[in-house]
């Protein structure tokens, strides 16, 4: 009897502490870190915020099979992103590189390191301080398509900026 008392008082304590999260307290769980979870509508986005980024520019690339090379619609989207990233000079970024299902966990690892890194390279050229940068590799440990098609392959093979 005593055991079930400490256990409805526990839980009692744990789901009050909950009820003080607000929406904008919630975080995304996964993988090594946790960031703020997206906001659920980008139409009234603050200026200079990470929705504001989303809204206004590209935040993702794609890279052909096996390749961190970037192509010019990529190129296209990094100056984008570097003249956002010029305005709103405070913001820093997360580059995530990822991968398709195909080939091994450490191959992956290593590819999408190379396609974050080119990403990182890339707007470094553009003018973005090294010092705002910072990359990860997820490989193909965070497929957006689950689907084993090329078009779902060609969807995973990105790289995403996120901005922090």
């Amino acid at each position: 009897m005593r055991k079930q008392f400490i256990s409805l008082a526990a839980l009692a304590a744990l789901l009050t502490a909950c009820g003080d999260c607000t929406d904008e307290n919630k975080m995304v769980s996964g993988g090594f870190d946790n960031f703020p979870a997206p906001s659920a509508s980008v139409e009234g986005s603050t200026p200079g915020s990470a929705a504001d980024f989303q809204k206004n520019v590209k935040d993702t690339v794609h890279f052909g099979f096996d390749r961190h090379d970037l192509t010019p619609e990529a190129k296209t989207a990094l100056e984008q992103q570097a003249e956002w990233l010029k305005k709103w000079a405070s913001q820093n970024v997360l580059i995530e590189g990822h991968c398709d299902q195909r080939g091994t966990v450490e191959y992956n690892l290593a590819l999408g390191e190379r396609r974050a890194h080119a990403i990182k390279h890339f707007l470094m050229a553009n003018g973005i301080d090294a010092s705002r940068l910072e990359t990860v590799s997820y490989g193909k440990e965070r497929p957006i398509d689950a689907g084993h098609t090329e078009e779902a392959h060609a969807k995973n093979r990105r790289g995403v900026s996120i901005i922090r």
